[in-house]
């Protein structure tokens, strides 16, 4: 985790500059509307940022991390293309911090500052009708990233519709991130849910490997159903889920969340995580129920040309793939390993016109994002999805594994940090007339 925290753009404060920026009239409301959520006690933010002298007693530091933009964690080129809740501060907003700092972090009306009271209410979805633990992971204090690679079983009495899967950290300091798939075993076909290991390093082995010591396959050998990309955390970003005609999900008498990617930050001393996940039912069969395809690395198309760096190199591959109907995209997922370096995607459409997808120029791999789109986004049929990943086997990529370098490749769906992997990973629904007014970012829970 950053030294601060998660803080996303604004559209507000662009009027005309005030004589003396205040804290309570000016910055207040940046950071709670957009630090906070981080930045309280038992969130992932190292200090609290609610009250003027939280905020005042690090102001040096908040202006040096926003003015250099190493905060907000943000990579995606938000000139290239915007997402729902993007996380970047606006220049004006940016300014006006760096004006309070400068000017002596004057308070303001302190007295009647509004408290964020959402935000530290920790306001969610409701009581769950279910908690499936998550059983505790200790990590040795070694000060090294983990990436865990975990199933999480479960058994209910009967199939169930479930409108929304939260998972809720036990240890913020440490958890980065997670993604998480549903599997569905078909009836009849997984005695014993809890065979396998609860969870394997993600480096240790290929992914065929990997769902076998956890044992993913059921008794006949097949491999049950999959439904990607059911929850999903960062930190600073709060529950989120899909409007009421999107998604949703079927729970089958037997299952298992597949944690395919968290992520444990590094920590000097031992430590234990306890996390786990809210289920909220549902009443019908879902209307819309979001699909996924990935290309690249294990997916529908190839790298091209295959992904092999060379020492002391840097190149350049390709992706691409072009739609068979007529989708809307909900979400991407852009990923790379250690020596990604940059990542472009853009699809191009039958009438010759260019959808900006993604830009990320500087690639990090410890940000990793799920980019929802703030309205679902329509490619029409016939649309040739591009990708283009740039990657930097040299010395002097400082993200380097190797020392000195040496051939980096894909291999077979290993999931080593150390060999790599390129791909985008895509959430859409079918179309439906109208779908390109359909708003992700506000529309009704």
């Amino acid at each position: 985790m950053g030294i601060l925290a998660a803080c996303s753009q604004n559209k507000g404060n662009k009027d005309v500059p005030p004589a003396q920026v205040k804290f309570a009239e000016h910055i207040a409301p940046i950071i709670h509307q957009n630090c906070t959520k981080c930045h309280i006690e038992g969130e992932a933010g190292p200090f609290t940022l609610i009250t003027y002298h939280d905020v005042a007693k690090r102001g040096k530091l908040i202006k040096y991390m926003v003015s250099e933009r190493i905060m907000p964690p943000w990579p995606a080129d938000a000139s290239y293309s915007h997402f729902a809740d993007e996380m970047v501060l606006s220049d004006e907003q940016i300014e006006l911090v760096k004006r309070w700092v400068d000017e002596g972090m004057l308070p303001g009306d302190t007295a009647n500052l509004e408290q964020p009271t959402a935000v530290l209410n920790k306001v969610h979805f409701g009581k769950p009708d279910l908690v499936v633990p998550v059983p505790k992971i200790i990590l040795k204090g070694d000060n090294q990233d983990r990436f865990l690679v975990m199933k999480i079983p479960y058994e209910i009495p009967n199939d169930t519709f479930v409108r929304a899967i939260e998972f809720v950290v036990g240890n913020k300091r440490l958890v980065h991130h997670v993604n998480t798939h549903l599997i569905q075993f078909a009836d009849g076909k997984k005695k014993n849910v809890n065979e396998g290991k609860m969870y394997v390093e993600q480096d240790q082995a290929n992914s065929q490997t990997i769902h076998k010591e956890l044992g993913i396959l059921q008794d006949d050998g097949s491999y049950p159903r999959m439904t990607p990309s059911v929850s999903n955390y960062l930190p600073g970003a709060l529950f989120s889920f899909y409007p009421q005609e999107i998604g949703g999900y079927t729970l089958s008498k037997k299952g298992a969340f597949y944690l395919n990617d968290m992520h444990f930050g590094p920590s000097p001393i031992d430590a234990v995580d306890s996390s786990y996940y809210n289920i909220y039912f549902g009443t019908a069969p879902p209307k819309r129920p979001v699909s996924e395809f990935q290309m690249g690395t294990l997916g529908i198309t190839p790298v091209e040309p295959q992904l092999i760096v060379p020492p002391n190199e840097v190149k350049t591959f390709h992706i691409k793939a072009t739609m068979p109907d007529d989708i809307s995209l909900i979400s991407i997922v852009p990923h790379m390993h250690l020596i990604g370096k940059k990542f472009w995607s853009y699809a191009i459409k039958p009438s010759g016109d260019t959808i900006p997808l993604i830009r990320i120029n500087n690639w990090d791999f410890r940000w990793q994002y799920f980019y929802k789109f703030k309205k679902l986004l329509k490619i029409p049929k016939g649309t040739t999805i591009y990708v283009e990943g740039v990657f930097d086997n040299t010395a002097s990529n400082p993200n380097n594994p190797f020392s000195p370098p040496q051939e980096i490749r894909e291999r077979n769906g290993s999931m080593k940090t150390t060999d790599e992997m390129f791909q985008l990973i895509v959430t859409y629904v079918p179309y439906q007339k109208g779908d390109e007014a359909f708003d992700l970012e506000n529309a009704k829970r």
